[in-house]
């Protein structure tokens, strides 16, 4: 196993920073197991952390910080039932290629794919698709490291309660050395982009959302125009006709990266701009139709940053709340130069799942990181409250155990199975105190 002295740790967006006591980076399960053991008896917390990628400090830590590098091998495909097992580390942007070579895909997927498959599972991460549940959903088993250093194995069928609440476990329970996915037959996906009037995206929500497999929009405020993308599923055999590549580096590259962060720059030193900089970059999209195979048009490449807020509300209630965003947008002066993004999820049965037994729209909010994001934060955090809204973990919120506590029915529940297996706190951080309460003991 990998140890070193406690270095700056930072995480994708550079919002959080943590200097932990020191850092391990175990081999192997048998590996992971010693470093909590070390770990309870030098009096120090643990995190396992995989790419950084949350916007929360979820993943921060002043005790051992366990990076999941090395924990990251294919260890089983079951091409007949599409059952795949990966260890902990895997990332996402490594794992669809490795199915693709099997014949297999994930079911759904999320628009950015450099988290690890723990790190996803863990927050909650999803894709769009009404359909369709997040990544948690598609778990058939998870192995653990608990806090006394036992590894367990659980399943539907082997610890029921522990499975149910570990596959949106917030790091809470134990470490994740290895997961097994539900994958399905590879498959490919036709994707149309369109910018469309806001109004009548919202007015015919009901019929975007139902008559395609997976659709979502972005709402760039300071204009009334939405960039829409419906996807359809088709099979893997399907001709592929993937965007040009002129047309990919024009779209992805230039418009929403480089040029995107330029303008950004300019926005952040002359405010007044923001505004004409957003329907600039309006302008500049493009309808587009492209096929090619799922896990090529769920996941998008994101190199500019920024802070991300985000919350699942009901989903019948989307349009009134957007309606609601861009009345305050209208009535203050504050400068938002990235899109507010609108996706879709299925119910699912996860304790700790914003989707938790309800059919759901995810509103998410971002700001570019050099710009001040407070006031907007705040203020998006407040009417998305008012509707029931329930925070992405990986995510910033302000949200503590109090506010929390009666948006998930299950929540007691939760915090009594962590306080049985973790009683003295040693997979807490700061974080977890706050939104969970601190453990019993």
């Amino acid at each position: 196993m990998n140890t070193a002295n406690g270095t700056l740790w930072q995480n994708w967006s550079g919002s959080v920073h943590a200097r932990p006591a020191r850092v391990v980076t175990p081999g192997g399960i048998a590996e992971a197991a010693v470093a909590v053991k070390d770990a309870a008896r030098d009096g120090l917390r643990v995190k396992a952390v995989g790419s950084g990628h949350s916007f929360s400090s979820i993943a921060a830590t002043d005790g051992v910080l366990m990076r999941m590098d090395r924990l990251d091998r294919l260890v089983d495909v079951d091409r007949e039932s599409g059952l795949v097992t990966v260890e902990g580390g895997m990332p996402l942007h490594r794992l669809n290629p490795l199915l693709a070579d099997h014949g297999l895909a994930m079911e759904n997927l999320g628009d950015i794919d450099r988290q690890t498959i723990t790190g996803a599972i863990s927050t909650g991460t999803h894709g769009t698709g009404v359909g369709f549940g997040s990544i948690s959903t598609q778990v058939r088993a998870l192995e653990l490291v608990l806090a006394d250093g036992s590894t367990v194995r659980c399943s539907r069928q082997e610890r029921p309660e522990l499975f149910a609440a570990a596959r949106v476990g917030l790091g809470a329970l134990g470490v994740i050395t290895r997961v097994t996915l539900q994958c399905v037959p590879a498959f490919a996906m036709h994707a149309v982009e369109q910018p469309m009037p806001l109004d009548r995206v919202l007015g015919d929500l009901d019929q975007w959302v139902d008559g395609n497999d997976h659709f979502e929009f972005f709402w760039f405020p300071h204009t009334r125009t939405a960039l829409t993308r419906r996807n359809r599923r088709l099979p893997a055999d399907t001709p592929l006709r993937p965007s040009s590549r002129p047309r990919r580096w024009f779209d992805d590259e230039f418009v929403t990266n480089t040029a995107l962060e330029g303008l950004l720059r300019l926005g952040t030193a002359l405010p007044r701009t923001v505004p004409g900089i957003t329907r600039l970059v309006t302008g500049a999209l493009s309808a587009r139709e492209y096929t090619d195979l799922s896990h090529r048009i769920f996941a998008s490449r994101r190199d500019v940053r920024f802070h991300e807020g985000e919350y699942a509300i009901p989903r019948e209630t989307a349009p009134d709340v957007l309606r609601e965003i861009a009345r305050w947008v209208d009535t203050h002066d504050e400068r938002i130069s990235f899109p507010l993004e609108v996706r879709f999820a299925a119910a699912d049965d996860i304790p700790l799942a914003p989707t938790y037994r309800r059919t759901s729209a995810y509103i998410a909010f971002h700001q570019y990181h050099r710009m001040p994001y407070r006031r907007y934060f705040d203020a998006m955090e407040s009417i998305l409250g008012s509707a029931g809204g329930r925070p992405h973990w990986g995510k910033q919120h302000s949200l503590d155990a109090a506010r929390l506590r009666p948006r998930y029915p299950c929540f007691e529940e939760f915090v009594a199975l962590r306080d049985e297996l973790d009683p003295t706190g040693l997979f807490t951080n700061d974080y977890l105190n706050r939104v969970l309460g601190t453990p019993a003991a």
